[in-house]
């Protein structure tokens, strides 16, 4: 499967929401993800997918306190916890929407994001998932193995071209390991057969230990 990213050109509200003690939180609302539309990536997600993927997310990360988001766009499917600026605390679908509202927490690059957005800076969100492609119509339609990794990272200027990133991102391949996933180690691969070869040890037995690395990894 591959890292499957997603900035959308929807511009996020930015709320203020004092508590009765006095006590201001932060909060971002708005569309997190689009179904059933080609987007600027030329790909299409089935609303039911997305919906489906909503509710275990939901349940799995929204609904006990662990559906982070980071500050830009991170290079895999995996949790920075260094760069976590925010929490989804809703997600739900309306019509071909997946909206959202997430908390700005305490964090260093949550107080980056309160600074920018107090400027009036404007951001957007960009989820990430893991899945496979298929050519539909004009377009990339994902399939029914996509997973939901995050429901939204913030990013900024969400309607500039993002082709470097995704070119940087979806570029590696990931698998899943006891539950976790983990980048496929082809580069390393690749890397100890052309090292054997400039030196000239890849005999046979170097052959055999190459291939018997590389399944490990897998």
């Amino acid at each position: 499967m591959k890292l499957i990213s997603e900035a959308l050109d929807n511009k996020i509200d930015f709320l203020v929401e004092e508590a009765e003690d006095g006590e201001k939180s932060h909060f971002i609302k708005g569309v997190f993800m689009q179904g059933n539309v080609k987007n600027r990536n030329g790909r299409i997600y089935p609303i039911g997918l997305l919906e489906r993927e909503t509710k275990r997310y939901s349940k799995e990360f929204v609904e006990k306190n662990r559906a982070f988001g980071e500050l830009g766009h991170p290079m895999g499917p995996t949790i920075n916890l260094d760069r976590v600026s925010h929490m989804v605390t809703e997600l739900y679908r309306e019509g071909d929407n997946i909206m959202g509202k997430a908390k700005i927490m305490e964090t260093p690059m949550g107080n980056i994001v309160k600074n920018l957005m107090n400027e009036g800076a404007t951001l957007g969100v960009s989820s990430r998932g893991m899945g496979s492609l298929k050519d539909k119509g004009g377009a990339q339609e994902v399939q029914d193995d996509f997973y939901l990794a995050t429901a939204a990272d913030i990013v900024a200027d969400p309607s500039a071209p993002n082709a470097f990133v995704e070119g940087i991102m979806e570029g590696k391949e990931w698998i899943w390991n006891n539950g976790i996933l983990v980048e496929k180690q082809v580069e390393e691969i690749k890397d100890e057969i052309e090292d054997a070869v400039k030196f000239r040890k890849l005999t046979e037995e170097k052959r055999l230990e190459v291939f018997e690395n590389f399944l490990k990894k897998l």
